[in-house]
């Protein structure tokens, strides 16, 4: 496609900008053909109108995408440009804070001006062996791939490093020099890498100075060539140096410094070796103190200069020569401080004794009169004549300076010279890797010779650089089978004419040097006449005529031809020269001498390598009658013949490239100037290699890779088998330009942009796939949630419409029943009111009609009243008026009725007179008769029925009046009764009225005491309350101090645990750095006894090794040539880990435990002592007694009595001296203070060592008396008086035999019967002697048993102790030992030791016979009971069969025939035996030839221990201890041989591994032990073993057994390592998930799983075979774990490590694939029932970096949880991963800067090591823990494949 088409709207670009140099923007629209302007939006926020050159119409750069952002090599990127480098390498630099990136074949470094852990010894071993694209960029890359094509093509490499002074230069070939001597080794044993690594502190020292960019400024060039012989191990070195900086020791500028080693000689000027020097302070030379800064910040000079004579004394040296040096270097720095005087314009004249002057002719050692003259006169000679001429003040300064120059010139020459001479070996040299560290291109304000020659340098390389980088992608393109375009580079070649040619710059300067007027000038205009407008690279400057300007590859250059002349002379005074040589001081006229004729300070011979002409000028050489000035050769030829030299030895090697990059001018840390950056990008040649790499075809993907990486954009029928032919297709449809891309053999070939299109159409792809996903993907998941929300609802509204159903139910049953409840509570209230209203209304009205009925009362009374008084005062009112009125009514009436009376009476006299009247009169009465006749009527009915009621009234009243007399009667007699109780009553009323009185009293008593009752209650309840008060206020207090008790409590408890949990894991690291250490230290002694192996083989020299021996218990039957042996054998023993532990002793101090455990000793033993004495007198009544029953040996038993009591006296006198020896100790102790007790040189401590000493020298005379006395204390008591029944024994058996007619046999069985009878007496007095005798030794057993069973668990207290405290722990054992044998002799010959010792002598000699005798007694008896026994079972056997069939009669007559009758099989004991000649025999049959194979899979486990156990056992049962010791020696040394000749074989290691521990296991089970018996069974008991302790062998077992552990994990290591990188982070083991990164010219391992390619199937079954092969082999499961978690400790480390050193590793998608793959390596655990053996672990690390890839990495919050995750990694680790993150895909995002300084600042009290990688060589201390086994030792058979038909049974 076209690439304007990539210019579309969003798209990313780079525009030039005058202060970032290129600044990003994106198209705000579609860009269209013929647009003269881009609308762009800035980073800032800006948009910008940003205008096309209408000229060349290009469009501004295009910008990677992001996720080529960051990569490792430059030519991985899609569009390869200057802005898309340089952003690149920022990005790395700056947020990854990585400093090395690939440029195609250029490591380009940038100085981060800080030190960084990145070089370390781990660093190394982590790249040593990879691939170079395999890791992330690094200087030990480069020079690991130098090495490697070294050793793959046979071809001698080289390292060019150049760049700007202050760029790390100098450092980066340090690097690269340490990796080689770190890798390859030496091949001697003269420690040549490590010579080669300490020429840099002199080379230095010497040639480094502080400038302004650069505080350790190499101001030389130097190639250094490391060789190598054929097994590609250095040998020795060779260096080149060019173009020193002379000027720089008579000139420096502001703030800069002379030479380093001038201001180590001022700072060390006040040791004594150097006052003879004269020197001060830097500040008082004029050569040092010119720049104005003597000091550089963080250097310490004086200890340079000791690092300088260090490094001087290790490439040898001498101290003689090194004062010379620094002799010469402070005669220089006196030399520059010499003053001159003008005497007029054309002399000068020096002060008389000038102290300057005078102190540098002393060190000279030259005349002060002749150098004071020709440092102000000059020769000049003519052809007839010679004139000496004085010089001006000017010129005499000049020519000071420059025999300053020169001497210093000749010395650096001197000493690279004997640099070379002491690094040069006398091995030949099969190849060498060249370490070029050159200047690089160098523009300043002023330019001047110096700079010139350094640019002409840098064309010559940068042309070499171009044609090399030329030759490669050519070399590519063939090898592809691709057509050959010539790519356009830039050339050179005209430039290094314009310098070299004939005529060229330097031609003409050569030539005006010659003139003898010639100057800067008239060479300046030859420069104009001759190239000026000719050569189109030649320029002359507008406004000077003494300049010229050069244009070179990387820019113009102006330089000032001023002082060009001089520097190319360098001229120095012959006679200045002359007087030097003749000097006394011998060294001088050395530095003048021809090279060959230089004496090497080394004595070492000429390396054979011819010289090359160094750039400093010579001394005037010529032979006698010819001028100096015919035969010197300038600076620039000289200069130019080794640049030529040098182009012809690079042009030889294959070239690798290192640019070094300086990114600011302040030497601040990590800080980016994008200027200076690009100018030495373009400098350095790295622009050149993009374009060079742009202009063909850069991208490169092998078919598999494109198919892995775009597979995305193909469709399933585009897939076709073959994988090239696919691609083919697919790209024909994507790229219709076919000149974008070339099909190769393996690889497709793009231009430039066309990888960034296919990711743009792959990103397109899936941006387009990832929405199509996500729409399906939320769509199924809204409607997944939809349909759960439904389901949800439904269920949600079925449950609250139930739960509202039965919540409304209840609420209609609440409101029923509150409607109830509230009907009769209203009902109740109301009634309760009403009663309350109706009993208040009822008092309210009581008490009203009361008040009313009162006031009415009162009312009616007072009415009353008042009617009263009314009514009396009425009355006498009324009846005074009535009387008035009655007295004249009564008058009136009287005079009324009066006339009235009259009146009437003259009417009835009228009336009377008249009837009618008196018939009126009678009207009336006849009703009233009527009435009143009925009236009698009722009255008599009345009457009748009151009669009838009065009859019955009558009867009534009749039997009442009977009742009432009853009761009459009855109430009399009760009368009489009431009577009498009346009295009654009347005294009980008096006695009421008592009481009444007593209980009125009372109860005023009871109200008084109510009272008081009262008044306490209150009182009390008050002080209740208060109490109640304060008890709850102590109650609050005793809970708030309970809590705070049971918080301190909580807290001390935890404190404690935690405490106590640290200090367990202390004590537990402390025992596994103990273990660590130990077995560390056995590796080591393993690794030197091999060399000592391989040493003792090359030069056939037999010498026998001692081994270490064992220990013996009391024996019954031992011999003195055995305990003499054996004691030799401990002393060998002794005396090897004394020797082997000697360094130790002295690089450590002894610890003051030691004294307080012989303190302690001292008293255990003291209060022993009492014990013991009470034992051997009890030991002395024995003895008595069988002294008594042992009279008929009384001289031989005196003597024997007489040796052990003066044996005790020795022993307790020496006794007597161990214990004054430790107070001596223990006062010395304590004089001192504990820290200098400890000191090395302290009394204390010599006084220490020497009771060491003094104690180890005795303790092997002590072993050996100890046990001869033990010896004869047991041959004593067992010696008794067999020799007359064993004689007649012996005589009846041989009669027998001669027997032969019946007669002979009768008689010989009737003797046989007595002789019978005689030995059953016999044997019965012997039985009481015997049985008295085995009292006593009971006793003895015993206490030996006792004894025994400390000295066992003092031992396996000891195997338990680190090396340094075994020695203390034997010593003590020793002095408990010896001190418990010998206190019985501590009184004895304790006054008259003389006359002890000369008896000791003569009792010696007589012991010696004894023992003799006694052997020779002792074979006698046991040869005698096997005879007795042999012939009582024949007697017993004829008796028997006899008996049966023959009669008493017949006995006599018929003779006796013998029968053979079959002996019953013997149980077997489970031992085997073997001959002593066959020993051999059963090693090479049981070790050396066996195969494991056949014996793990088709015999038990662990058979070969077995068999060599039972071995043991039977020469333990023999009491053999030779035996013992030569079986047991010998099979250790055939395990080593086996290992050391299959050690490669993990079947035989772990073979070997498992026999080794059931072999120690065996000898700790049957060792008798009471620890290691526990769960033998009783037969088992019975076989341990009875005579020997093998402890030793056993600790000496174990050694080995941490031998083969190591040598086991070795092997491991280097099966599993090849597996793990690949399996475990390259292989995809989730296809898919991780797409292929576009990779550049240094390809990675393919991530694709090839026929050859590990996966992590491979480590798995890798895994299983492992394991399978250690169970076959009975391995014990603890030591299986063990190893396992070795191996998972070892994959995880690896593959950590490579994840810390592999950019395109950290991400996201990788971090799930390792998680998967630490998932399945969990299964395997699990599957092996392994889990508990600390092997996942040893994976937490690598878990924890695989989460830190997945998790987010943005917030806070994020970084908090980090910090709490990642506690097995260390800060360098985290920080580390979160700078290499790298997103795979777009939709990844960065992890920011500011966000990784977040978790920094977290991180920052943390404290862990500061290490970045995990040390993957590291081995866990091993265990064995003991294992017993409960296979019984009688059931074993030896099968017969196995060879041993010669051992049998026992």
């Amino acid at each position: 496609m076209a690439a304007s088409e990539l210019y579309t709207k969003f798209a990313r670009v780079w525009i030039p900008d005058p202060e970032e140099v290129w600044k990003s923007a994106e198209l705000l629209k579609d860009y269209k053909p013929g647009d003269k302007v881009l609308l762009l939006h800035l980073e800032e926020g800006k948009d910008l109108e940003y205008r096309l050159d209408p000229k060349t119409k290009e469009l501004p750069h295009l910008r990677n995408p992001d996720i080529l952002v960051g990569e490792n090599d430059l030519t991985a990127l899609s569009y390869l440009h200057e802005p898309a480098v340089l952003h690149n390498l920022r990005v790395r630099f700056i947020d990854s804070k990585l400093i090395y990136t690939y440029c195609g074949i250029v490591l380009v470094a940038i100085n981060p001006y800080e030190q960084l852990p990145i070089y370390g010894e781990d660093i190394i071993n982590a790249y040593s062996g990879q691939n170079m694209g395999d890791m992330d960029p690094h200087i030990f890359a480069v020079a690991e791939e130098a090495y490697k094509q070294m050793a793959r093509d046979e071809r001698n490499q080289s390292i060019i490093v150049s760049g700007e002074s202050g760029a790390g230069k100098t450092v980066s070939a340090k690097y690269a020099m340490r990796y080689f001597a770190t890798v390859s080794g030496s091949a001697s044993d003269a420690n040549v890498e490590e010579k080669v690594l300490a020429s840099n502190p002199i080379m230095e020292s010497i040639g480094n100075a502080k400038t302004t960019r650069n505080d350790n400024s190499s101001r030389f060039g130097k190639y250094i060539e490391i060789g190598f012989d054929k097994r590609y191990r250095i040998i020795g070195a060779n260096m080149r140096t060019y173009l020193l900086e002379k000027s720089r020791v008579v000139f420096q500028a502001e703030e800069e410094r002379n030479y380093h080693i001038f201001y180590q000689l001022c700072a060390s000027a006040q040791l004594p070796e150097f006052k003879m020097l004269r020197l001060g302070n830097a500040n008082s030379f004029h050569y040092t103190k010119q720049g104005g800064s003597p000091v550089i910040e963080g250097v310490d000079d004086a200890k340079e200069m000791a690092h300088t004579r260090q490094a001087c004394s290790l490439l040898g040296i001498s101290e003689s020569y090194q004062m010379g040096i620094f002799r010469i270097l402070a005669g220089i720095l006196h030399l520059g401080n010499v003053a001159f005087t003008s005497r007029d314009s054309d002399s000068c004249t020096i002060p008389s004794k000038h102290e300057p002057l005078s102190i540098f002719c002393d060190l000279m050692g030259v005349d002060y009169e002749e150098m004071c003259h020709w440092l102000c006169h000059r020769k000049l000679a003519t052809a007839t004549e010679t004139y000496i001429k004085p010089i001006s003040k000017l010129q005499a300064t000049n020519a000071r300076d420059a025999l300053a120059k020169h001497i210093y010139a000749k010395l650096f020459n001197w000493i690279v010279d004997h640099v070379n001479q002491a690094l040069h070996s006398a091995v030949k040299q099969h190849s060498f890797i060249g370490v070029l560290d050159i200047y690089g291109f160098e523009t300043f304000e002023i330019n001047s010779f110096e700079q010139f020659c350094i640019n002409y340098a840098n064309e010559k390389l940068q042309q070499q650089f171009n044609m090399h980088v030329f030759k490669l992608e050519q070399e590519e393109y063939m090898k592809e089978q691709i057509p050959w375009t010539l790519i356009d580079f830039y050339d050179n070649q005209p430039c290094i004419n314009l310098i070299e040619s004939k005529l060229g710059i330097l031609d003409l300067l050569d030539e005006e040097c010659k003139m003898p007027k010639g100057t800067d000038d008239t060479w300046a205009q030859k420069l104009y006449n001759t190239h000026l407008n000719k050569c189109a690279l030649f320029e002359k400057p507008r406004l000077s005529n003494k300049a010229f300007i050069i244009q070179h590859f990387a820019d113009k250059v102006e330089y000032q031809c001023e002082g060009f002349l001089e520097k190319n002379k360098d001229t120095v005074f012959e006679e200045q020269i002359k007087v030097l040589k003749s000097s006394k001081f011998k060294m001088l006229p050395e530095l003048f001498q021809d090279d060959e004729k230089a004496i090497s300070p080394t004595s070492a011979t000429s390396s054979g390598r011819t010289p090359l002409t160094r750039i400093p000028s010579k001394a005037t050489k010529g032979r006698p009658g010819q001028t100096a000035k015919e035969h010197k050769k300038t600076v620039g030829h000289q200069f130019r013949n080794s640049l030529h030299l040098l182009m012809e030895t690079l042009n030889a090697t294959t070239p690798h490239y290192v640019r070094c990059i300086k990114p600011n001018d302040f030497k601040f840390p990590f800080t980016f100037d994008e200027k200076r950056a690009v100018q030495q990008l373009r400098a350095c040649g790295v622009l050149e290699t993009i374009r060079i790499s742009a202009a063909g075809f850069p991208s490169r993907w092998t078919y598999q890779e494109f198919f892995s990486r775009y597979r995305v954009l193909m469709k399933q029928k585009d897939v076709l088998g073959d994988r090239k032919q696919t691609c083919k297709n697919v790209l024909e449809k994507l790229i219709l330009d076919k000149d974008k891309y070339q099909f190769g053999k393996t690889k497709i070939f793009f231009r430039a942009g066309q990888v960034a299109y296919l990711e743009k159409l792959r990103a397109d792809k899936l941006r387009a796939a990832c929405i199509r996903i996500q729409k399906t993907i939320r769509g199924w998941l809204l409607r997944k949630k939809y349909l759960r929300m439904r389901k949800a609802a439904i269920t949600v509204q079925r449950y609250v419409r139930g739960y509202q159903a039965r919540c409304y139910a209840k609420f209609l049953r609440r409101t029923k029943a509150a409607v109830i409840i509230q009907k009769y509570w209203r009902m109740y209230v109301v009634h309760k009111k009403y009663k309350i209203k109706r009993a208040a209304t009822i008092v309210l009205q009581s008490y009203l009609r009361g008040y009313l009925a009162r006031n009415r009362y009162h009312k009616i009374l007072r009415e009353h009243k008042a009617v009263i008084i009314q009514k009396w005062v009425r009355g006498w009112l009324a009846r005074t008026h009535y009387k008035k009125s009655m007295h004249a009514i009564i008058y009136l009436q009287c005079c009324f009725r009066r006339m009235m009376a009259k009146r009437e009476l003259k009417k009835l006299k009228i009336e009377a007179r008249s009837v009618e009247r008196y018939k009126k009169l009678h009207i009336g009465m006849e009703n009233k008769i009527m009435q009143l006749q009925r009236k009698v009527d009722e009255q008599n009915k009345d009457y009748k029925c009151l009669m009838e009621k009065l009859t019955n009234l009558e009867g009534v009243y009749n039997s009442e009046t009977e009742k009432l007399r009853s009761d009459l009667e009855r109430l009399q007699l009760s009368e009489e009764e009431a009577k009498v109780a009346t009295g009654r009553v009347l005294s009980l009323q008096e006695e009421i009225a008592k009481l009444r009185k007593d209980l009125e009293q009372t109860q005023s008593e009871k109200k008084t005491i109510e009272e008081r009752a009262d008044r306490y209650k209150q009182e009390t309840e008050q002080l209740v309350s208060n109490l109640k008060e304060e008890n709850t206020l102590l109650k609050q207090e005793k809970e708030t101090l309970n809590h705070l008790i049971v918080e301190q409590a909580k807290e001390m408890t935890e404190t404690m645990e935690k405490k106590l949990v640290e200090e367990t894991k202390q004590l537990e690291l402390e025992l596994n750095d103990e273990r660590l250490r130990y077995q560390n230290l056995l590796n080591e002694f393993s690794r030197l006894e091999e060399r000592y192996d391989d040493l003792k083989e090359e030069m056939t020299l037999m010498v026998n090794v001692p081994k270490p021996g064992h220990k013996r218990t009391d024996s019954t039957h031992s011999s003195n040539e055995s305990e003499y042996t054996f004691s030799s054998e401990i002393a060998d023993t002794e005396d090897i880990p004394s020797r082997t532990e000697e360094p130790s002793e002295k690089k450590v101090p002894l610890d003051m435990s030691l004294f307080l455990k012989l303190q302690k000793r001292v008293t255990e033993l003291e209060q022993e002592k009492q014990v013991m004495q009470d034992e051997l007198d009890r030991k002395e009544e024995q003895m008595l007694r069988s002294k008594a029953k042992e009279e008929e040996r009384p001289q031989i038993r005196g003597a024997e009595l007489e040796y052990e009591s003066l044996k005790r006296q020795e022993l307790e006198s020496e006794n007597k001296k161990l214990k004054n020896e430790l107070n001596e100790l223990r006062k010395a102790l304590s004089e001192k203070s504990a820290p200098e007790v400890t000191a090395p040189g302290a009394p204390a401590y010599r006084v220490l060592m020497e009771q060491l000493t003094s104690v180890s020298e005795e303790l092997d005379v002590r072993k050996e008396e100890v046990l001869i006395l033990r010896s004869q204390l047991v041959s004593q008591k067992e010696a008794i008086q067999p020799k007359n029944t064993m004689t007649d024994s012996t005589i009846l058996l041989e009669d027998v035999q001669k027997m032969k007619d019946k007669g002979e046999i009768a008689q010989a069985y009737i003797g046989l019967k007595e002789t019978n009878r005689l030995l059953e007496s016999q044997l019965q007095s012997q039985k009481r002697s015997h049985e008295n005798e085995a009292e006593a030794l009971r006793g003895e057993i015993q206490s030996l048993k006792e004894e025994n069973n400390r000295q066992q668990q003092l031992l396996a207290q000891n195997l338990q102790l680190p090396p340094e405290a075994r020695i203390e722990a034997s010593l003590q054992h020793e002095i408990t030992r010896l001190t418990n044998e010998n206190l019985y002799f501590e009184e004895l010959y304790a006054d008259d030791p003389k006359k002890y010792q000369s008896y000791r002598i003569s009792l010696y000699k007589r012991m010696i016979d004894l023992m003799e005798q006694l052997e020779k007694q002792d074979k006698t008896v046991r040869k005698l009971k096997k005879q007795l026994k042999v012939f009582a079972k024949k007697i017993g056997e004829l008796e028997v069969g006899q008996m049966e069939n023959i009669s008493p009669g017949q006995i006599i007559d018929e003779p006796i025939r013998p029968v053979n009758i079959p002996r019953k099989e013997k149980d077997f004991q489970g031992m085997l035996e073997y001959k002593k000649e066959d020993e051999q025999k059963l090693v090479k049959n049981l070790i050396l030839e066996l195969k494991p194979r056949g014996v793990a899979v088709n015999l038990i486990p662990g058979l070969p221990a077995y068999i060599l156990f039972m071995c043991v056992r039977h020469a333990d049962y023999l009491n053999d201890d030779q035996k013992v010791r030569s079986l047991l020696t010998s099979t250790i040394n055939s395990i080593k041989k086996v290992l050391k000749k299959r050690g490669d074989d993990f079947e035989t290691v772990s073979f070997w591994l498992s026999n080794t521990c059931r072999f120690l296991h065996c000898l700790k089970q049957y060792s008798g032990e009471e620890g290691f018996m526990k769960h033998n069974t009783s037969r088992q008991n019975e076989h341990c073993l009875t005579n020997f302790d093998l402890a030793e062998y056993r600790q000496v077992l174990s050694d080995l057994a941490i031998q083969i552990y190591q040598q086991l994990v070795r092997v491991l290591e280097n099966i599993l390592q090849p597996m793990i990188v690949s399996g475990m982070l390259e292989h995809e083991t989730i296809q898919g998930v991780s797409g292929v990164k576009p990779t550049g010219l240094r390809k990675r391992t393919s991530s694709i799983a090839d026929e050859g390619t590990y996966t992590l199937d491979s480590i798995l079954r890798q895994l299983n075979s492992f394991h399978s092969v250690m169970c076959q082999h009975g391995m014990d499961p603890e030591l299986i774990k063990q190893v396992v978690k070795q191996m998972f400790y070892i994959v995880g480390a690896i593959t950590l490590n490579n994840l810390l050193l592999r950019k395109d590793m950290c991400s996201w998608s990788k971090g799930m694939q390792i998680r998967y793959n630490v998932s399945q390596l969990e299964e395997w655990l699990r599957d092996k029932n392994l889990m508990n053996s600390g092997a996942k672990e040893t994976l937490e690390p690598l878990i924890q970096a695989a989460q830190l890839l997945q998790v987010k990495k943005k917030t806070d919050d994020d970084a908090e949880a980090i910090c709490s995750m990642c506690n097995a990694l260390t800060t360098a680790q985290i920080v580390k991963v979160l700078n290499l993150y790298t997103p795979v895909n777009e939709f990844e995002e960065r992890v920011s800067v500011s966000f990784i300084r977040t978790i920094q600042m977290r991180l920052r009290d943390r404290k862990d090591s500061p290490q970045l990688l995990m040390d993957a060589k590291h081995i866990f201390p091993v265990t064995f823990p003991f294992n017993p086994s409960s296979l019984a030792l009688e059931t074993i058979q030896i099968p017969a494949s196995l060879g041993l038909g010669f051992i049998s049974r026992v």
